[in-house]
């Protein structure tokens, strides 16, 4: 099987940011949480206090003044055409998907191009709220085999050197850039 990261990698771009600014759009009483989000990139980015997981917490806060039954949907109609041409000519029908996207936002997508395999942070679609770690790192390899516990990767791709675990226990590895496919060991 292989593994796919999601942002920068198949997808052009970071799914996350992208529905922020879509939702922002939408619905500018996001607005209002703007002094305690630059107060939390303040606090991780430049003081390197707290996690990444407490940062993305209070960005998800926004997630409050989203109506994620119609909004998703919408998000999804207009960005699935930034899903790189790499990956969908060598689709497989046992893709997996590993991210440290919400895992709320990346099924929709997921569905809509046939993967059945997604594994990604669970974070809680109306509050914001994380249950569980942050899929990410070794957190990813983790996840993969509380999954598929003899699982084998044929071949894994990111644009991430953060998943670095991921590529050490593939067959292959590539590291992506933009539509460029580049071997693991020699990016």
């Amino acid at each position: 099987m292989n593994v796919y990261d999601f942002d920068k990698t198949i997808y052009d771009g970071d799914s996350t940011a992208d529905f922020y600014l879509f939702s922002l759009h939408r619905h500018k009483k996001i607005l209002l949480l703007a002094p305690s989000l630059i107060g939390a990139f303040v606090k991780y980015y430049v003081f390197r206090r707290g996690t990444k997981t407490d940062f993305k917490q209070v960005m998800y806060q926004f997630l409050q003044y989203v109506d994620i039954n119609k909004d998703l949907p919408d998000f999804w109609d207009t960005h699935v055409g930034k899903i790189k041409d790499f990956y969908k000519k060598q689709q497989k029908k046992d893709d997996v998907i590993i991210s440290a996207s919400p895992e709320f936002l990346l099924a929709p997508i997921c569905q809509r191009l046939g993967i059945q395999y997604l594994m990604a942070s669970r974070v809680d679609q109306m509050t914001g709220a994380y249950d569980g770690i942050n899929c990410h790192g070794e957190e990813k390899v983790r996840r993969f085999f509380e999954v598929f516990s003899d699982g084998v990767i044929d071949e894994f791709y990111s644009d991430s050197h953060s998943d670095d675990p991921l590529a050490a226990i593939a067959q292959r590895a590539y590291i992506v850039k933009n539509e460029t496919l580049t071997d693991w060991n020699k990016a």
